[in-house]
């Protein structure tokens, strides 16, 4: 089962001793487990499967806390190209619902998270582009503190503890922009040049408050006593969790990590610390290595050129009757994409109608996204039939306008409708509906209201 919260790691750690091969990554630790994750390409495909996953009303949050429900850590986790970091402890599926939302990707409704505007535009925009504008918007706009992620250090909520975490967050990619492109770096190296350059993430605002830190119990395990707070315990896991959870979920760095038990020991002369196997979650994190992707979000490229391993895309036949056939594998973020628009009808084939079409329209899809989905992995031109019903639908989408919310005024008698409506202060400000009624957008009335007591009329306060 996966976990957004638990500090505990009893589930298994996958090897990826084929894969750290294939990066130039050797294995040395025989008796522990290591795997390489090469991020950028997984980022770029699980954005749109994130965004799809939103887009169907499959996402939920706290309204409270903005953080997904356990259900959806687990659906997205089971929908990420290559799974989570680690098996049973969210990293990647607990950081994508976050990230949409501080970018401006999707809001609450309630607790369902909908795409905005913004966020349907990005799935017909650059993905790389839409990465980059998230890791910028989490630096200010984060919705969690990410030290609240190392749950076995306690008192973070007491008052005046923690510093303000945008200087610490733009600290951390200050470091991170500090590592030259394409070349493996140790985490503990990273530390190093970090405190070299005052590059400081300061958790506690205060000696004093680090007196209200502790592991386990607060009087004796707590970081407040000389020698037991040093820069790796706070500063230097705050430090793992940026990187890991958000700047490795967006792709911006590749990941050599192992299991978090046991990997780190700089905590253990803390008391309390022979109560836990980790003092985090991200302990198992050894080295990362800047992707192009990464130069790219942190402003040292002015483009973005992407790895060589580019992910294939499946490919496909549209038939005249409207079967859009799929005859070998499809990958995650194709299903969902295709779900949106067409309906499933056996194991390989998916169905355009009338209705289909203009439900994605209803659900605020662009069918300009769906062509463009179908020419960049067919061989062929669409066929004549589907290019026709989808024009039909778009016409028929673009016959009604939606004005949004108006306040509605009932008039006296025609003539006071009439006069209001003409008034040369007024009529910008209002709208005559039928013989005696008028209509006034929220944003408009104060202004309206002004201008109507100028004409000598009133509007009571409802």
């Amino acid at each position: 089962m996966l976990s957004s919260g638990s500090s505990q790691y009893n589930g298994r750690f996958a090897l990826g001793d084929d894969l750290g091969q294939a990066a130039g990554v050797t294995n040395t630790d025989t008796d522990k487990s290591t795997e390489v994750r090469l991020t950028e390409q997984e980022a770029l495909a699980n954005l749109r499967t994130v965004l799809e996953l939103c887009a169907s009303g499959q996402l939920k949050c706290s309204a409270k806390t903005s953080r997904a429900s356990a259900a959806t850590v687990g659906l997205v986790a089971s929908h990420l190209i290559n799974g989570d970091f680690y098996p049973d402890d969210a990293i990647a599926a607990f950081a994508w619902p976050l990230l949409i939302q501080s970018g401006g990707l999707a809001n609450l409704d309630g607790t369902r998270l909908a795409l905005t505007p913004k966020g349907r535009a990005a799935l017909g925009k650059p993905p790389a582009d839409v990465i980059r504008d998230l890791w910028r918007r989490w630096l200010t706009h984060g919705v969690v503190d990410e030290f609240s992620r190392i749950d076995a250090i306690k008192g973070q909520r007491a008052t005046n503890v923690l510093t303000a975490v945008k200087p610490r967050r733009a600290t951390v990619a200050e470091g991170l922009a500090a590592c030259p492109p394409g070349e493996w770096i140790e985490v503990d190296d990273l530390f190093s040049t970090m405190r070299r350059a005052r590059l400081n993430p300061t958790i506690a605002r205060s000696e004093r408050a680090l007196w209200k830190l502790y592991i386990i119990d607060a009087e004796y395990g707590s970081f407040g006593y000389d020698g037991y707070h040093d820069w790796s315990l706070l500063e230097g896991r705050y430090t793992l969790a940026v990187t890991f959870e958000y700047a490795g979920t967006l792709g911006l760095v590749d990941l050599d990590y192992r299991d978090p038990r046991g990997a780190r020991d700089d905590y253990h002369d803390n008391w309390g610390s022979d109560f836990l196997d980790a003092l985090s979650r991200y302990d198992g994190l050894r080295r990362i290595r800047l992707t192009p992707l990464g130069a790219y979000a942190l402003g040292l490229t002015h483009t973005f050129v992407p790895s060589d391993d580019v992910a294939e895309t499946s490919s496909l036949t549209v038939l005249p009757n409207l079967d859009i056939v799929i005859p070998r594998g499809i990958t995650t973020t194709e299903k969902l994409t295709l779900s949106a628009f067409a309906a499933q009808t056996a194991d390989h084939v998916w169905t355009v109608s009338a209705t289909t079409l203009t439900a994605a329209l209803g659900a605020g899809r662009d069918l300009a996204d769906f062509v463009a989905f179908l020419i960049l992995r067919s061989d062929h031109e669409l066929p004549s039939p589907l290019t026709t019903l989808i024009n039909d639908v778009r016409r028929r989408g673009a016959q009604l306008t939606d004005l949004g919310h108006l306040r509605v005024i009932e008039c006296a008698d025609p003539a006071v409708a009439a006069l209001i409506a003409r008034d040369r202060r007024l009529r910008s400000l209002c709208r005559q509906l039928g013989d005696r009624f008028l209509t006034v957008a929220p944003e408009n009335e104060p202004k309206f209201r002004t201008a109507l007591l100028k004409l000598g009329y009133v509007l009571p306060t409802v």
